[in-house]
């Protein structure tokens, strides 16, 4: 296993990620570090990096260094985006930060950083038809990509920032907010392939202003996840959360929870852009991603092959990066979700669920003993725990929150209603009996593979007046496994009403 550190200097932040890339293409992220240094602030009046905003950012980057050495880092990928990629004096910006740091700063072109952003995104989320805005602190990235190909992109020259230092002579927050609007929706104007878009396209928003906006959303809604990717926020919601912040000052901005205090005096310069944005595109609802040029950059590592063409099963590449890292048995977590397909669709006749249900099925199978890492007796209810709280690529919040459940309850538990309710505006009503009856399809396919050893290969149901005969076919003697599994006669009972027969 590798340990590299991806450093990206952007125009408003530094950031620093520090990743294990595991030898079979799959990575994961354990440790970073980020610092506000507006690099590009005040750049606009010469095009000149300023003295002290580079004297901060040789700061970070030399305690970036330090951290990646006392880690154990053995590569460090360090590239630079708008405000360096403009500046004047970038050569001996880059020759000072080579002599005081001993890094090698890649200085990204515009097509470069808008590729890796959309390999981020991409590979991240199961959205056929993205429009991805990208607001930086020196500039702001249009992305449009249609059945998995990138379509178009643009570049324009100004971010968070600097709007923000553009309007700063405006005499109110809520004029310089409503300028920037005005002006942002100019340069929209600019870019005819936007009116091209398919109407189907779904909005993808990433940055650190989105972050900082899932936050505040969260608070205001009492979001019961902590999980940023693939949250999604309607633009009604949105614009009453912009008419609130737009019109404070910095000093009531930094007030409000949720809301970075490092970010405060720009942020509303942010919110300005995406309200022109969804304004203009006539857009009702966006999704905010998690994953953008950093994670480009990662999965590029781990699998050079995205490159040329983005990864096809995101769900399926997100699952087995968690196995390997909770060091899951591979082999039995692969056998278990087999087994747990066969018995979704033998069984369909009983439960009728539709095939997303299948999906949850997946997710909650390939994970049921990830909470082993962390202690073995009880470890489904520390499955659940990890299932709600780990980044799970290709999936929907709704889908990742029954998993755990049914993952939980797969251990002759039943469904902790308290805990049940507190997810009540994620979940529809019918999906408390569909956890039920998926955490008994589990258990027998967990039971079906007891010893390890992949003995039962096949399953055959037969539903039978008031009876199930499931017939397995084995490779050995499976008496442990079909034992287990008749185990479990009484809860499937009580959830399908029908007597087990195992043989």
């Amino acid at each position: 296993m590798e340990k590299i550190g991806i450093i990206d200097l952007g125009s408003n932040t530094a950031r620093l990620v520090i990743v294990n890339m595991f030898a079979d293409g799959h990575y994961m992220v354990v440790d970073e570090l980020k610092e506000s240094v507006r690099l590009g602030q005040d750049m606009d009046r010469d095009g000149f990096l300023k003295p002290q905003r580079t004297a901060e950012t040789i700061r970070t980057l030399k305690m970036f260094k330090r951290l990646c050495d006392a880690s154990g880092v053995e590569k460090i990928i360090a590239v630079g985006t708008a405000a360096v990629r403009r500046a004047k004096n970038q050569r001996s910006f880059l020759d000072e930060i080579q002599a005081t740091c001993n890094l090698r700063i890649r200085v990204l072109s515009e097509e470069e950083e808008a590729t890796l952003v959309y390999r981020g995104v991409i590979n991240s989320m199961d959205i056929p038809r993205g429009l991805i805005l990208e607001i930086g602190g020196g500039s702001t990235k249009i992305v449009y990509y249609n059945r998995r190909n990138m379509l178009n992109f643009a570049t324009l020259p100004f971010g968070a920032v600097t709007l923000t230092d553009l309007f700063a002579a405006d005499e109110t927050p809520a004029e310089a907010a409503a300028h920037v609007e005005e002006f942002f929706t100019e340069q929209l104007k600019k870019l005819p392939w936007l009116k091209e878009v398919d109407p189907e396209t779904q909005m993808i928003g990433v940055g650190g202003s989105f972050r900082n906006l899932f936050k505040i959303s969260k608070l205001i809604k009492k979001y019961p996840l902590d999980t940023l990717h693939n949250y999604h926020i309607a633009v009604e919601d949105f614009s009453n959360t912009y008419d609130m912040i737009k019109v404070l000052d910095v000093d009531k901005r930094k007030k409000i929870k949720g809301l970075s205090p490092a970010r405060a005096d720009i942020m509303p310069a942010a919110m300005a852009i995406i309200k022109a944005f969804v304004s203009y595109m006539g857009v009702e609802n966006f999704a905010i991603g998690s994953c953008g040029l950093r994670e480009g950059l990662m999965i590029n590592q781990a699998l050079p092959i995205t490159q040329e063409k983005p990864i096809s099963d995101v769900l399926g590449y997100s699952l087995s990066t968690l196995v390997k890292y909770y060091e899951c048995d591979e082999k039995h977590v692969e056998h278990v979700v087999s087994l747990s397909v066969q018995l979704f669709k033998q069984l369909r006749v009983l439960h009728k669920f539709p095939r997303q249900y299948l999906k949850v099925l997946k997710i909650a199978a390939s994970l049921h003993d990830c909470g082993k890492r962390m202690r073995y007796y009880n470890h489904q209810k520390n499955s659940w725990y990890v299932i709600l709280n780990s980044a799970i690529y290709g999936a929907t919040h709704r889908e990742i929150v029954l998993a755990a459940f049914v993952a939980c309850c797969q251990k002759r538990e039943d469904v902790n209603l308290a805990e049940w309710q507190k997810y009540k505006d994620l979940v529809l009503e019918e999906d408390l009996d569909a956890v039920k009856k998926l955490g008994v399809l589990l258990r027998i396919a967990e039971c079906l593979d007891r010893s390890r050893a992949g003995l039962v290969t096949g399953i055959n149901c037969d539903v039978l007046g008031d009876s199930v005969i499931m017939k397995t076919e084995v490779t050995g003697d499976a008496a442990l496994e079909i034992n287990e599994a008749t185990s479990v006669n009484g809860e499937f009972k009580k959830a399908f009403r029908k007597n087990l027969e195992i043989l």
